[in-house]
């Protein structure tokens, strides 16, 4: 079996990738569609140590992260069509401003996820290591759906959610083996098991487990646990997601992750047929680089 794709929606767009390359389609205000594509030099397939279970997930996590914001920065740009001096559009933003934005936005996620939980449960009246872990895991699950029910209402995220139910279309049609026709294509679930939302969530189920191990520490050795135990926590959600993958049909395994695949519903939305092209064309230039078309497929054109 071939390596999965994975994908991320992005500000009109999409995002693709796979083990060797990315591409990031983006539909620009003139209807056209974008397309910007980036070899991967991962450093999982350089280095065998890295790809030991756990230590992977850190490591993959981090690669995906990296493109992420690349992508979000090239679909940026391309929406708001910035020019250089010889009037090309400028696809990237500089290493400075993509390391102020990922430092910004990191920060925000472990205050808002991390921090800001530990700290509410530290002012309750509970002693026990078990019930405070379990009471700090309910308030960061709280907090993390009340988050995305609010962004939900904003209109620029409702777009960002409808490319990301595309994105879960794409892959689900392509796993299936469906022909990347926008019309098939929408027949397909707009819920995926390796979704990133699902991802989220799994890392906060798992810190209860992690954080039961370390006790009731001080208020400075509570933030400093949390922040510095994210990367083992993230490897072990990475591990049960990379399985869950393998296995997507398994009746106790989709019983287990449930909550995962419900709380997707929050962070998709019903996409048009011009979403679906776009997320069909990152996936399409995903394929053809990583050479895994069929002479008949090279020869189909994506309607822009």
């Amino acid at each position: 079996m071939s390596a999965p794709i994975g994908g991320q929606a992005v500000l009109e767009g999409v995002m693709m990738r796979g083990p060797s390359a990315w591409s990031v389609a983006v539909r620009k205000p003139d209807g056209e569609i974008a397309e910007v594509n980036r070899p991967i030099s991962s450093f999982l397939l350089r280095h065998r140590w890295a790809r030991l279970p756990v230590v992977r997930g850190v490591f993959a996590l981090g690669e995906s992260l990296a493109i992420g914001f690349r992508a979000l920065a090239i679909s940026a740009n391309y929406a708001a069509q910035e020019e250089d001096e010889n009037g090309e559009i400028q696809t990237e933003l500089s290493r400075g401003q993509l390391i102020f934005a990922f430092g910004i936005a990191i920060g925000f996620a472990l205050l808002l996820f991390k921090v800001s939980p530990a700290l509410i449960t530290s002012w309750l009246p509970i002693d026990s290591t078990g019930a405070f872990v379990v009471v700090e895991g309910l308030v960061r699950v709280t907090i993390f759906v009340l988050y995305l029910v609010l962004v939900g209402y904003l209109p620029d995220l409702k777009r960002v959610f409808q490319y990301h139910a595309a994105e879960h279309k794409a892959i689900n049609a392509y796993e299936s083996g469906d022909p990347l026709e926008p019309e098939v294509v929408q027949r397909h679930s707009l819920i995926h098991v390796r979704c990133g939302t699902a991802f989220l969530l799994y890392v906060m189920v798992i810190a209860i487990f992690v954080f039961a191990f370390f006790g009731q520490p001080g208020w400075l050795g509570l933030i400093a646990s949390r922040i510095l135990l994210l990367p083992v926590i993230a490897g072990i959600a990475y591990e049960v997601i990379r399985f869950a993958g393998k296995h997507p049909q398994h009746p106790v395994l989709r019983t287990l992750l449930a909550p995962g695949l419900w709380l997707q519903r929050l962070t998709t939305r019903e996409p048009t047929l011009d979403q679906v092209e776009v997320s069909i064309r990152a996936l399409h230039e995903v394929l053809r680089l990583e050479g895994r078309l069929t002479p008949d497929e090279r020869k189909v054109e994506v309607m822009a």
